[in-house]
């Protein structure tokens, strides 16, 4: 049975506006603590956005692959790595660009030695493809005993692996060694004030089990139809899975950074439970409206306004002009989205979080109205 789920859409629309919302604020420094990422151990909203995005892949997936069984392996093959090969190179592409950076008063080029090799969009493309070809080939069943295999082992190799005293947390995993040793040092990420990239190789195996769930949970609905045994069976097993994660919590903390197998279990089982809820709504109420188009049009581009949010800021960085002089009489420079959040959205409230929230709201509204021109001439820019 292949029916329509504009539930489906979104679902992946609004994953899209969270990720912008959550990626543009006015400052990193004045944040809700909702819309930052938990420290190390926990989960907070922001945490969701990631996992919900490859949960919605493999909910892609379970429309795409029957296609792929009936032209064939090689033409399966060919398909997945072009798509794959296409999202890593935008996403180091993005790492990399503008190619050059201010140094002073002048712009000197961004060595290649010093670029990200990973990231958002690479990790998307290597769970694409892993995931792709275990369906593919293994079917249904052979993808859920293989996604749980690869959690029950990647705890293991936490454990077995990582710092015996400490095997959970920054300085005691495992995956950090493996991922200097394979990318470089120079190409790991630094945010946490050491080398340690939190989409690197090391911990992409569980990511992949994302999509093969989110897969299992798309083809459930394909198959069973819009029916309530179907809207039921999802909120039980959405439940199951946010207990057992929570459970799992316990003896394997709950971590996006390294991407726990115990939070790829808790996010599955939110995002079945949030999907769930939309079907309700949207398939079996019919509650649609402005709320629904305003998701809708990110899901119909989300890859090139996820690309283009990451882009565009890091051009117009480029673009600087003199703002004020610092005690010193030094040059202060700003930027013209710097300038907008610091001119326009930082006065509107003494409580800078508001200020922040308000330049992040600003920044989905503009790239909101960039899909809905595209959506409104039926342009849908896909890889």
């Amino acid at each position: 049975m292949n029916q329509r789920y504009y539930s489906l859409d979104v679902f992946r629309g609004a994953t899209v506006a969270l990720m912008i919302l959550v990626n543009n604020p006015g400052s990193w420094d004045y944040l809700y603590s909702p819309l930052d990422h938990a420290p190390w151990h926990g989960c907070t909203p922001t945490d969701l956005v990631f996992p919900f995005f490859l949960f919605a892949v493999g909910n892609a997936l379970a429309f795409v692959i029957p296609r792929f069984e009936k032209e064939g392996t090689a033409y399966t093959f060919k398909k997945v790595l072009k798509r794959t090969l296409l999202i890593f190179l935008i996403g180091l592409f993005l790492n990399w660009c503008p190619f050059v950076k201010w140094n002073n008063d002048a712009l000197v080029a961004k060595p290649w030695e010093l670029v990200r090799i990973m990231g958002v969009l690479q990790r998307i493309a290597l769970c694409y493809f892993s995931a792709s070809l275990l369906i593919y080939f293994l079917k249904v069943r052979g993808a859920f005993v293989v996604g749980c295999i690869i959690l029950l082992l990647y705890w293991q190799v936490c454990l077995w692996l990582g710092n015996p005293e400490s095997p959970y947390s920054l300085s005691g995993y495992f995956g950090t060694a493996i991922d200097s040793k394979l990318l470089g040092v120079s190409h790991l990420y630094k945010g946490e004030g050491v080398p340690f990239d939190p989409e690197g190789l090391a911990s992409t195996p569980a990511a992949i089990v994302q999509v093969l769930f989110g897969y299992l949970i798309g083809q459930y609905i394909q198959s069973k139809g819009k029916t309530y045994e179907m809207l039921s069976n999802l909120f039980v097993a959405g439940t199951v899975l946010v207990l057992a994660g929570y459970c799992w919590d316990y003896v394997y903390p709950i971590t996006k950074k390294t991407w726990t197998s115990s939070y790829t279990v808790y996010t599955t089982g939110l995002a079945t439970l949030t999907l769930a809820i939309l079907i309700y709504l949207v398939e079996f109420k019919n509650k649609r409206g402005a709320w629904s188009r305003f998701f809708d049009v990110f899901g119909k581009n989300p890859l090139f306004i996820f690309v283009l949010s990451g882009f565009l800021p890091r051009v117009l960085a480029l673009v600087r002009w003199v703002d004020h002089l610092d005690e010193t009489g030094k040059n202060v420079y700003t930027t013209p989205f710097n300038w907008f959040y610091l001119h326009v959205c930082k006065n509107i409230a003494t409580d800078l979080r508001i200020g922040s929230l308000f330049y992040a709201l600003c920044m989905i509204a503009f790239y909101w109205s960039i899909v809905f021109l595209l959506d409104k001439k039926k342009i849908y820019i896909k890889v």
